[in-house]
């Protein structure tokens, strides 16, 4: 998967870029630099929402392209203690930038896990994001769910109609008989694929 044009994009909605050329140099040469650049990049670059990266903000943008620029032999130590430090706004760039980071799988699944057992929506989602390739199949069902459950929109889970299945919709149907009968409904992408998912099921048994 090839990385969105960070830099561009960042080029474009900046005054100028004079600190994160500084910084994206710095983090080339000396990768234990990201431990104050990475923190620094909303205050430096910005944290409103970027038109060419829907649901991204410019400080997501920016510390996804810092940790591009990490040698690959820093990549783990550095994206660990970045994850395991930051805030809620670093943790999901961290989450958000794997799918371009040459990380081993079990690396990014510890994060993908860790994101996943938060209550945090917005950590939530982004381990949804593509990097979910890295989860097992029965824990993508449970983050699925989860998400439901917390309200989130299902156009962000990455590879959710290849993914769904069976077992999924059975996790569904008990959450939306759990919904009903506290006389509240499922969000309407949720049913949506629960149908679909019932749908497919009752083909193949016909």
């Amino acid at each position: 998967m090839n990385p969105p044009p960070f830099y561009e994009i960042l080029a474009a909605e900046l005054p100028d870029t004079v600190w994160l050329d500084t910084a994206l140099e710095t983090v080339s040469r000396q990768p234990a630099s990201i431990a104050r650049l990475f923190p620094a990049a909303g205050r430096q670059c910005g944290r409103w929402a970027l038109d060419r990266l829907p649901n991204w903000t410019v400080d997501d943008a920016a510390r996804a392209l810092l940790l591009t620029r990490l040698p690959a032999a820093a990549v783990v130590a550095e994206l660990e203690s970045l994850y395991r430090y930051g805030d809620g706004a670093e943790k999901r760039a961290v989450l958000r930038a794997l799918p371009w980071l040459d990380a081993p799988a079990d690396a990014v699944r510890a994060l993908l896990l860790d994101a996943l057992r938060t209550n945090d929506t917005r950590l939530v989602a982004a381990a949804l994001g593509p990097a979910a390739r890295h989860l097992p199949v029965a824990a993508w069902r449970q983050g699925v769910l989860k998400a439901v459950f917390m309200g989130l929109p299902l156009d962000g889970v990455a590879d959710l109609d290849e993914r769904a299945d069976g077992e999924l919709a059975t996790m569904l149907a008990g959450l939306a008989e759990e919904r009903h009968a506290a006389g509240r409904t499922m969000a309407g992408d949720a049913t949506e694929l629960l149908h679909r998912l019932s749908a497919s099921k009752t083909e193949r048994v016909s």
